[in-house]
């Protein structure tokens, strides 16, 4: 795979090019909006539901923008992903080049954002005075995940959506109802030791988990949350990729 990525290293850095070009195309701020957008939906967030949930919740927009920067990541980069096998099909109908380029580079583009919001995340920290501990190096370790956890829900459902396009409509319901799982704007605490558990399910509760426990409380998951986190990016990848490579050929027919 690294081999192919240097052997098409222009064509890769050409369509990560392009992404962003297209994303920010006659837009006055352009990559502002990519720090403005998840800022804006914070402070309303914040305003909304801290009269109603964060009372006593403390750091609770640190809270809030946790859930909100992984969140938004997750969203970004799969719902891009999705259609990334259908708006290249003129590319590689004409030029046989691997399919998952396209793939990769809308997550380079994401990834980019998603590093913007995050140093301002940083700064939100300091300026809510959590301290910055060596522990904070342990985020590389959800963050790694986030990106290869990306990839795989991306590689599903641009294969998904080949041969159903109803999948995008189907997608924008389920993100609704994954945002309302994942405890982005309220805390699981009066749920019962069974619905906590319950929450473990749900692999973007267990980033924003991740996060919080490092920036807010200062501890370190344990092992095995780490393994559950693991063991949900390998099913994933490696489901996007048994269906790469089983429909690589079928795709050519249907777009």
């Amino acid at each position: 795979m690294f081999q192919k990525l240097k052997k098409y290293q222009f064509l890769f850095e050409e369509l990560v090019k392009r992404d962003f070009k297209k994303k920010y195309k006659r837009t006055v701020l352009g990559m502002a909006w990519s720090i403005l957008s998840p800022l804006l939906q914070l402070l309303v967030m914040t305003l909304v539901f801290t009269k109603f949930f964060g009372r006593n919740t403390p750091h609770y927009m640190i809270y809030i923008f946790c859930g909100t920067l992984i969140f938004n990541y997750f969203s970004e980069a799969t719902k891009g992903g999705m259609s990334t096998i259908m708006g290249n099909a003129r590319i590689f109908t004409k030029v046989t080049v691997p399919k998952y380029l396209f793939l990769l580079s809308k997550n380079v583009q994401s990834l980019i954002n998603f590093g913007l919001v995050l140093v301002v995340f940083f700064v939100f920290v300091a300026f809510d005075g959590l301290a910055f501990t060596w522990k904070f190096f342990f985020l590389l370790y959800p963050i790694c995940c986030l990106i290869l956890f990306n990839i795989g829900v991306g590689m599903i459902l641009s294969a998904l959506f080949v041969f159903f396009r109803d999948i995008q409509y189907l997608y924008d319901v389920f993100t609704m109802l994954l945002m309302y799982l994942s405890a982005i704007f309220y805390t699981i605490d009066r749920y019962s030791y069974k619905g906590q558990c319950a929450f473990l399910l749900n692999p973007i509760y267990l980033f924003i988990r991740y996060f919080r426990k490092i920036v807010i409380e200062a501890t370190i998951p344990t092992i095995w949350f780490h393994l559950l986190m693991l063991a949900d990016v390998v099913i994933v990848l490696g489901l996007g990729c048994f269906m790469y490579k089983k429909y690589n050929t079928k795709f050519l027919y249907y777009v």
